[in-house]
């Protein structure tokens, strides 16, 4: 397995692989002198020694492997590999746009996010090179959209001039922009009028959490200011539809922060039908929180199935006017990410038991076959609440320790124990959390907001 950024390393490997070969080396040899490059993961060289209870005893790396593997990171992201030549399919697909990477990583430190974690330090690209991709990238590929993609583009320092560069360049082809991953407080609604005037769609918007309190414990940074003041801007901007994305089941969640969801979510439909929108819509998508590995939550359990549908129909009952449109996810298919997302490679006899059994595109709520994975829990004696609901020890190893996304597991610890005490973080750019990853792995790089 290659841990983190691929584009130089991938090269490399490829030439150790072709020097071993005409070498006649074997192929474990081969394995260990890749694990001599940052980011190489070969399981076969660490042993998992268990407790009687289940927990890990040990984790032990044999053969000369490193004792913990660090993610690979590019540390000039100007200068990394991007396809402007990519083939086009004739079929429409999924991503049907050039999908052009301004920055990666994140400063926010939302506590349930895993993206913001493995992906840092922040490393935002050349706005002068990025008009250049998205140029060469239209002449090669014929694409009509380019998506501006990063964690939260609207974080990108150098958003308006490129913006405003990209829209100058492609006025008269018919080209759109589209800007995902907007966050409430770094919305413009000036940018989102001028990538609307080539395609207009809706926008959507994460508060995550129904209550100021739950959104402190998560670290989301935003408050209900944050929303109504945007609403606000986008329902005068002419735009009628938004959708609000937030989760259940977060650590600490009660009851009030759920009433805090319809709060919120009728709060924008009165705003809207105040400013006299016709016909109005709010979608309310409410997402079930799976803890994730490297993050402050990978110790906390996921709410069980039963809770979660409890929850989910507490909201439905609540959320009955017919401008809102409700959506909630599969619980199972939460259920089944929680147990993966925690698990160990005691999961590897499970994960085969259920292909042979044609559990193949399970990721598509269409085709998951639940009760076939959980005959094969039962079958082959998976304790599934062991993984997914236990609340793990703050001491005890984790499956990943030794793996290394450059954040420190006490600084986790230190966010796991700020969010049961209701005490936020600031955004690194602010002020430094000390979370390891700089100077190790590379220091943010952050350009200002000009193109010329």
């Amino acid at each position: 397995f290659v841990l983190g950024e691929a584009e130089e390393l991938l090269p490399v490997m490829l030439g150790i692989i072709n020097e071993g070969k005409k070498n006649s080396l074997s192929r474990k040899d081969t394995l260990l002198q890749l694990t001599k490059l940052d980011g190489i993961y070969v399981p076969e060289f660490y042993n998992f020694i268990y407790k009687e209870d289940g927990t890990i005893q040990k984790i032990e790396a044999i053969a000369g492997a490193p004792a913990v593997v660090k993610k690979a990171v590019i540390k000039d992201f100007s200068k990394a590999y991007f396809p402007t030549d990519c083939i086009v399919p004739y079929t429409e697909a999924v991503h049907d746009r050039i999908m052009l990477e301004v920055m990666r990583g994140c400063t926010r430190g939302c506590r349930f996010c895993q993206a913001g974690m493995i992906y840092r330090p922040l490393r935002e690209r050349d706005p002068k090179i990025l008009v250049s991709q998205a140029i060469e990238s239209i002449e090669k590929t014929g694409y009509e959209e380019i998506s501006m993609v990063s964690l939260s583009t609207g974080d990108y320092s150098c958003i308006k001039g490129t913006l405003e560069e990209l829209m100058e360049k492609f006025k008269d082809t018919g080209v759109g922009i589209s800007l995902p991953s907007l966050r409430l407080d770094s919305f413009d609604v000036s940018m989102a009028e001028e990538v609307q005037k080539v395609r207009k769609s809706g926008l959507t918007f994460a508060p995550e959490a129904g209550t100021q309190r739950l959104r402190d414990v998560i670290n989301k940074g935003v408050t209900e200011d944050d929303l109504l003041r945007t609403a606000e801007a986008v329902f005068r901007a002419g735009w009628s539809s938004i959708k609000l994305y937030f989760m259940i089941g977060l650590p600490t969640e009660t009851y009030e922060d759920l009433d805090g969801i319809v709060d919120c979510t009728m709060k924008v439909l009165k705003l809207g039908s105040q400013l006299g929108k016709r016909g109005i819509k709010v979608t309310a998508s409410a997402s079930s929180f799976v803890p994730k590995p490297h993050t402050p939550f990978q110790w906390v359990g996921q709410d069980s199935m039963e809770t979660l549908r409890e929850k989910q129909e507490y909201l439905r009952s609540k959320l009955k006017d017919r401008r809102i449109k409700f959506q909630y996810h599969d619980v199972d298919a939460s259920f089944l990410e929680a147990i993966f997302a925690r698990g160990d490679r005691r999961l590897a006899d499970l994960l085969e038991w259920a292909v042979n059994k044609g559990c193949t595109f399970d990721g598509w709520s269409e085709h998951l076959k639940f009760q076939t994975w959980m005959q094969g829990i039962e079958e082959l004696g998976v304790d599934s609440e062991f993984y997914a609901n236990r609340v793990f020890a703050t001491n005890e190893i984790l499956p990943w320790d030794h793996l290394s996304c450059g954040v420190t597991k006490d600084y986790m610890l230190q966010e796991y124990e700020k969010a049961v005490a209701v005490v936020t973080t600031v955004d690194c750019r602010e002020s430094c959390g000390q979370c390891g990853v700089c100077p190790e792995l590379g220091n943010p790089v952050i350009f200002k907001d000009k193109v010329n």
